[in-house]
């Protein structure tokens, strides 16, 4: 599409915006596919100063480039026709994000604009409305996010008017936006890929891990050690609580650092890497915590485990996912979504351990996908550590709910197969694992 819009002089130059630590992926993609070499956009002034002001064609640039230099861009929109393509888009979902209000500011300055996403919905139903007006200003879906919004949240009720409403609305999203959007999904008969098979594994607690995750639920904190400190680690925020669960079913040492003990997860995955290994296969261990990521490092040296997360520099990421992808004995990575879950292809491996899950769904589809992409020639296997009795069955439910909501939003399945299959019981299943009654307020959970 670029080259079709520089060959017919549609556009005198082409940006492409892609997250930070995706550059280097992009110069090689763009250097394996066209003979133009673009120039880098950084938060370098000067340089960008010079590059603005030189015939480029194509332009390579990350997020936050455009909110330093919005005022050049607006300047260089005015002397050229700019065409702006989005990789990655739902880095823009939310309308109320500086980072947003700069793209729709520059927004109609654009000769051509386009989005690419795989999880156009990527969290909540309302997540499109941003991605959508950065293409139309609003004429599709309104140019009002609160009104969007309103009528879009994932009831947690089984009021049948409100839950009605939200599907009706639901199924209206992608109607009014087909007209230009190409949607193409594994399933669509165009992109040949090996099945893909999901695995629960159901794991059991560790003595002192259970006893501080029950204190944790039932008292709304726990005393804990941080940087070599006794202190009481208050939970009452529902959300809050949430998460501190969440974390003590993965391991209770990124919240303890005096927790000395093996949790109960660990002899789970140890097992299932040791056979998939044994197979002769790789695989990739995720973890929404940094802490957790060392940790499992660590403990996982027989398989010569590389990692990558969100404090390391993006040329250690680099280093550690190519020594992955070409040294047979780097045979486990282990990363965290928010380091790695774009933009990479780690068809190398064939096997996803979720060792911990959030309430992201977009992590959890976006990591998974890592594997089960073009190159691709084995089975691929999705593994979900869950703990028994624990929040992990909510984040399930919840998930499910969520993937069902953005199907239907994103025209992938039709209103009768959502309502045949959606699941409602989220609410249900947190006042049961938090021990709430009916009485007690989700409303801030209900924010996941």
């Amino acid at each position: 599409m670029m080259l079709h819009w520089l060959d017919q002089d549609l556009v005198d130059s082409v940006i492409f915006v892609v997250k930070k630590n995706l550059i280097h992926n992009w110069q090689k993609e763009l250097a394996s596919h066209t003979r133009i070499t673009p120039r880098v956009l950084t938060q370098d002034k000067k340089a960008n100063f010079h590059a603005f002001n030189s015939p480029i064609r194509v332009y390579l640039s990350h997020y936050e480039v455009f909110k330093s230099e919005q005022g050049r861009i607006k300047l260089f929109q005015s002397a050229r026709r700019v065409g702006v393509i989005l990789d990655e888009a739902h880095k823009i979902k939310n309308p109320d994000a500086a980072l947003t209000k700069v793209f729709l500011k520059l927004a109609p300055g654009f000769k051509k604009r386009v989005i690419l996403t795989g999880t156009p919905i990527a969290n909540r139903p309302y997540d499109i409305w941003s991605l959508i007006n950065f293409l139309d200003q609003g004429a599709h879906l309104g140019g009002n996010f609160d009104d969007f919004r309103s009528i879009l949240n994932i009831p947690d009720m089984h009021d049948n008017r409100s839950r009605r409403a939200f599907e009706n609305a639901l199924a209206d999203i992608y109607p009014k936006i087909s007209e230009f959007c190409v949607r193409e999904t594994k399933d669509g008969g165009r992109i040949s890929l090996p099945s893909k098979e999901y695995v629960e594994i159901r794991t059991e607690w560790e003595t002192r891990q259970y006893e501080l995750y029950q204190s944790i639920r039932d008292e709304m904190g726990a005393t804990v050690v941080q940087n070599g400190i006794p202190t009481y680690d208050e939970s009452e925020g529902i959300l809050k609580r949430i998460l501190r669960l969440v974390q003590v079913a993965s391991n209770p040492s990124i919240v303890d650092e005096e927790y000395r003990m093996v949790p109960g997860k660990f002899p789970y995955l140890d097992a299932e890497l040791s056979r998939i290994i044994g197979l002769g296969e790789k695989a990739i261990v995720w973890t929404s915590f940094v802490k957790n990521a060392d940790w499992l490092w660590s403990r996982l040296q027989e398989y010569g485990p590389k990692k990558i997360h969100g404090k390391m520099a993006i040329d250690d990421r680099n280093r550690a996912v190519n020594a992955f992808l070409e040294n047979p004995d780097h045979k486990v990575l282990i990363a965290t979504p928010g380091a790695a879950k774009e933009g990479l292809t780690l068809t190398v491996a064939n096997h996803v351990l979720f060792y911990d899950r959030t309430f992201s769904l977009d992590d959890y589809l976006q990591s998974q996908d890592r594997i089960h992409r073009i190159s691709q020639n084995k089975r691929c296997y999705v593994y979900n550590f869950i703990m028994a009795d624990s929040v992990d069955e909510w984040v399930e439910v919840l998930l499910e709910a969520k993937e069902k909501a953005a199907k239907m939003g994103q025209g992938d399945i039709d209103e009768q197969e959502f309502t045949s299959s959606m699941n409602y019981d989220f609410g249900e299943v947190l006042r049961r694992i938090l021990g709430l009654n009916e009485d007690n307020n989700l409303l801030e959970a209900g924010e996941t």
